[in-house]
């Protein structure tokens, strides 16, 4: 028998600083750019009953774990369940288990972060935010820690949703954080530009963007949906979390190949070939760059093997069983 660490969602919560996700999920990029085998998410659909199940996964050899995420959602309960399993990649032994949900948002904005602090420029100081749900604070909060960022603006289309976002976020961190009334005023002087969103359509104009700004989009990854125009992706180095994953689900760089902007030739990198240094980031103070994050495994293993170290430090959670095949498939 081998036992795991089972780890609930209040134990998960706060479990980790913003920072220490970066750390774990730009370590876990790092070993992609070196090679580490990772793919992208899996989603099966079912109209009868309605429901949806998603999967991905990664290894990452120097991090000694490997595992995933699934998720399930039930359309008639309208929720979803997220679990992340560990496994040790040497023995293959399960090490965790963890309900998923709380630590999301956190290996989410872990994952923009690292794109930031890849492509953006060093002295990026103003930030727009477009999108005011728990994935924009995810992002924001993890994109604060590797920029010094002094102004923040935030959109979302609903007034409240994006003041209330932007008083919360003001008081938590050291940048001035303000509600604009448009996603235009939020990015036309923006250094970096995150959307966070469930939007279909684009939700700004491309030609807004000042030479030298970096964008990490996050919100969407299904074929025929995107945040970004094909102007964007066409002024734009674009980097891709997986570049697998780019002619299956990202919808930006889809449409923009649908419409003649660009052709498939034009992903530029991998980020985890950029953060390994196997490939080249921003290569002049002038280049507009884009993340395209869809989520990838890459982020999931790597912070919830860091929240498996922490809890295990801290005495956290329970003990499970898991039976190896050695004996339960003979009956021993």
């Amino acid at each position: 028998m081998a036992d795991a660490l089972f780890l609930t969602s209040e134990e998960v919560s706060g479990l980790a600083s913003p920072e220490e996700y970066v750390e774990a999920v730009r370590e876990g990029y790092r070993q992609r750019g070196e090679g580490a085998p990772a793919r992208p998410r899996e989603k099966l659909t079912s109209a009868d009953p309605p429901g949806m199940l998603t999967d991905y996964s990664a290894i990452l050899p120097d991090t000694g774990a490997m595992g995933g995420y699934m998720y399930a959602a039930g359309f008639g309960e309208s929720d979803a369940w997220f679990v992340a399993p560990v496994f040790d990649a040497e023995s293959g032994e399960p090490l965790a288990l963890l309900d998923g949900a709380s630590m999301n948002p956190f290996k989410t904005g872990a994952t923009g972060a690292v794109g930031i602090d890849a492509l953006a420029r060093e002295d990026a100081r103003t930030l727009a935010v477009v999108g005011s749900g728990s994935q924009a604070r995810g992002q924001l909060r993890a994109a604060a820690t590797v920029r010094d960022f002094e102004s923040v603006w935030v959109y979302s289309p609903t007034k409240g949703n994006r003041e209330s976002f932007a008083g919360e976020m003001n008081d938590r961190l050291d940048a001035s954080v303000a509600a604009v009334a448009s996603s235009a005023a939020a990015v036309e002087e923006a250094d970096v530009v995150i959307t966070a969103t469930t939007a279909s359509e684009p939700v700004f104009d491309g030609d807004l963007l000042a030479p030298g700004t970096h964008v990490t989009a996050m919100g969407q990854y299904h074929p025929e949906k995107r945040e970004l125009d094909a102007t964007t992706i066409e002024r734009a180095r674009y980097v891709p979390d997986l570049r697998e994953r780019v002619t299956r689900d990202a919808g930006s760089f889809i449409a923009a190949v649908e419409e003649g902007a660009v052709s498939e030739d034009h992903v530029h990198a991998e980020l985890g070939e950029v953060v390994a240094g196997t490939a080249p980031g921003r290569e002049s103070p002038d280049d507009i760059t884009v993340f395209d994050s869809g989520g990838t495994g890459i982020e999931t293993v790597a912070a919830a093997h860091m929240l498996y170290e922490k809890a295990k430090a801290e005495g956290l959670g329970s003990e499970i069983s898991f039976a190896p095949a050695s004996e339960a498939l003979t009956g021993k």
